[in-house]
Formats: C-alpha cells, structure tokens, sequence
C-alpha cells in the first residue's frame, strides 16, 4: 500500500458560501440565477423547497454501486440527481479547490476521512447536521472517523483495514492470540518459510500494535485530536514497539521485508506459498487468489496484554461541498444513499464494506469470510487521525521502526528522537494560530 501526503496551506474562503445570501441596504431579497432554494422559505418538513439537480462525484469505476440509489432517491424525492466519476484520493480535492468558487463544482463529494481536516481548514466541505437515528445507522469508529474538532463533516460509505490473512494449506485456522501465532511461528520459521509477516517497520501496520499496548498518536478531548499530545514515546507505545522488535530479533521476520520494497517483498513469499500467515488488507485478497492461494481471512489475533490488535482504519464517505447552494437537501442524499439498502447494494456490485452495524451479520457480509474479518476488526480500529499534523507522523515513525528493525536502535530511545522531530515539524509547519 502507497501513501502519499502532501501539505497545503490553508485558504480563506471568500465566496460560494453566502451565495444568494448577501444583499445591499436598498436591494429586495432576489433568487440568485440557478439557486432554487431561498433561505426564507422552509416546506412543511422544514426542508427549503426542492432544486432541480444535485451533483455528485464518485470515485472512478464505482458508478455502478451509485446508479442504484440515484435512481431511488430521484422516484422518492422527485430531484435530478448527475454524477460524475472523479478520481478520490487527489482529484476531487484539487478539483474542488477550481470548480467550487467557479461555481461549477459538486453538491457532493467523496473522499478518504483522513482528508477531512485540510478540506476544512481551506474551506471546502461544510459541516452537516443528521438526526441521532442517521447516526446510530453506523459503527462509531466510522462516524468518529466523519468528525474534525468536534463536529461532523460527512457520512461513512465504505470502510478497509487490516486483518489476518492466512495460507489454509499452511495454517488450519486462525489462532486466537499473537501469543499462539508467535509459537506457531517460532515452530514454522525455517529456511526461506515464515510462519506470519507483518509490515511492522511501516507505521500504517505498526500502529495497531504500538496502539494496543497503549500508544497513541494525537490524544482525543472532547472529540477533537490534541496535536500538543502525542503518546507515541509513552510506556504503552515502548513496549509495543518493544514487541515488534523481538520478531525481528529472533529471526522470524525477513531482513527483506525491512524498507520501501518490503510490501512487495511479502507480497511475493506469501503467494509462493512460502508463508503461513500475514498482515494484510482487503486490497491484497485478490492478488493472493489470482496466484492460487486458497486464503483464510479473521480479524487480528489479541495481542499479549488481552487487548485487541487496534489496526488504523480508513474510511471513504460521502460529504458536501462548501460552494453548495443546496445543502440541506445535498445532507438529504448522502442520508439516503448511505441507507443500510444502499450500502447493501454498494457491497454487492463494489465489494466495498459498509460500516452499517446491521449489515455485519446479514448473509451477504457474514458469508463472505474477508469482509467479515473486516467488519469485526473495524470494530477495534482507530481512524487515521484526519487533521493536518499527521502528515508530520509519517516519515520519523518510519525510520524509528526501521531503526528498531534492523536492531540499530532501542525502541525507547528511537521513538523519543522521532516524538521530538514530529514536535518540531509540526511547530515549523503548522504554526498554532
């Protein structure tokens, strides 16, 4: 998995939001050109009257999951409903930053959560407001995922992180616990056979363990991430650390694995069938199916101190535009095509996991042995922090762990020298206001 972060300044949003809204001394209140709804008028369930056309953009090649929900929402609500594919991870947002004070952009967007804080800081997406019921539709680490510094900023559609992937012809079944995998392991390892790989010199993969044992990257007040606080050099975050290096130390992880191509590296003995178990995500089960490998997929193992395995999670969702002139009614279509049918149907043609609590035992999920996996670990995991310090995380966790990988470190002494460069990053990058 490649992660790619970039650091924007912040922008002052100086139109879209107010459009029709600003009016001189001496003028009448007048409907702005091609805004249908006035923020006088309310119909009889408090909603303003009714656009013509809402816009959304879609990830590419997953138009096909929206169509279905569009075409409801369109019969129910009698409003015109475009999509566009966009690609997520960039375009939109780039995109956006143009079409949206041009006034040619999107009532609707999608984006990975860990986005949300930047889009907020320029000004792009604007909080929503749902009814307790909406909320209660989904997990409460994807709606907590949703939230910047206390309020909400979209709806989750699609949730990965992940899980234990296992060889069945290697490995029977899943063990309970890392203490099970480290002994089966121990027995396994030999020659160029592993008993289990992780990625565990890339924070993304580390985090889980470091987290479970008591780490933290920023710490949570009051629903907002406190930059100021970081745990990632505090006596829960050393002795997770501490047991990622022992798997190293004794010989049961790869040199090979270690740095940029370790993923590939992995990727490459586990589907030679040269490895019993990995940690993985859902974006690796095809790969390992398309090289013959009859996989077995569950969520992590519990770690040594009982706790879950607290793997980073991402979340896509759905949120609205800024430059929106239909807001409320843009809030009412992610509503709908987030509903637990919708995100059914999006399942099923996308194979993306729906964080929708009633949706993890229905047959479609529970049969599917890795989306399960995925519903059950997502429950454990913690959204990658969204606001935009953690682009400073990154790259001193990266060469702490590799340090400690590669024995040239004590975890102790590694994670402090990378607590104190991400301080001193985030001072010199984003400088408090």
């Amino acid at each position: 998995m490649k992660k790619t972060v970039s650091i924007f300044s912040s922008l002052a949003l100086s139109v879209g939001v107010l459009a029709g809204c600003g009016l001189g001394p001496d003028e009448e209140a007048k409907e702005p050109a091609g805004n249908n709804e006035k923020k006088t008028e309310t119909t009889e369930d408090g909603m303003p009257p009714k656009p013509d056309k809402l816009v959304v953009w879609e990830d590419t090649k997953r138009g096909v999951a929206l169509e279905p929900a569009i075409k409801a929402f369109e019969e129910k609500y009698g409003i015109k409903v475009e999509y566009k594919e966009v690609e997520m991870a960039t375009k939109q947002r780039d995109q956006l930053r143009l079409d949206g004070p041009a006034g040619t952009g999107p009532d609707v967007i999608t984006v990975p959560h860990d986005q949300i804080g930047q889009l907020v800081t320029e000004g792009l997406i604007r909080e929503i407001k749902v009814d307790q019921e909406v909320l209660d539709r989904f997990t409460e680490s994807s709606i907590k995922a949703q939230m910047y510094d206390g309020k909400l900023y979209g709806l989750p559609k699609s949730v990965e992180t992940p899980v234990f992937i296992y060889n069945k012809k290697l490995m029977d079944k899943a063990p309970e616990t890392m203490d099970e995998l480290y002994e089966f392991a121990k027995k396994f390892t030999k020659g160029d056979q592993y008993g289990f790989l992780a990625l565990w010199d890339n924070f993304y993969f580390a985090h889980g363990v470091i987290a479970g044992m008591g780490g933290y990257v920023f710490k949570e007040n009051n629903g907002a991430l406190d930059r100021n606080d970081i745990g990632l050099n505090n006596d829960g975050a050393v002795k997770g650390t501490e047991y990622i290096q022992k798997w190293y130390k004794e010989g049961l992880f790869p040199k090979g694995i270690i740095g940029e191509n370790g993923g590939s590296a992995m990727d490459g003995l586990f589907n030679e069938g040269k490895v019993a178990s990995v940690m993985n995500g859902p974006w690796a089960f095809q790969g390992m199916k398309d090289a013959g490998i009859d996989i077995g997929v569950a969520p992590m193992p519990k770690l040594p101190n009982g706790e879950p395995v607290k793997t980073f999670m991402g979340v896509k969702g759905w949120h609205v535009s800024a430059f929106s002139k239909h807001p409320e009614w843009a809030t009412k279509l992610i509503e709908f095509i987030t509903n637990e049918e919708n995100a059914k149907i999006r399942f099923e043609l996308t194979q993306e996991i729906p964080p929708v609590k009633s949706l993890i035992n229905d047959p479609l999920i529970a049969e599917n042995e890795g989306a399960q996996a995925v519903a059950i670990q997502s429950q454990y995991a913690i959204p990658m922090p969204n606001i935009p310090e953690m682009a400073e995380v990154w790259a001193p966790m990266a060469t702490a762990l590799q340090l400690v990988a590669n024995q040239k470190a004590e975890p102790k002494k590694a994670l402090d020298e990378a607590v104190k460069t991400i301080k001193t990053n985030i001072e010199t990058n984003h400088p408090s206001k």
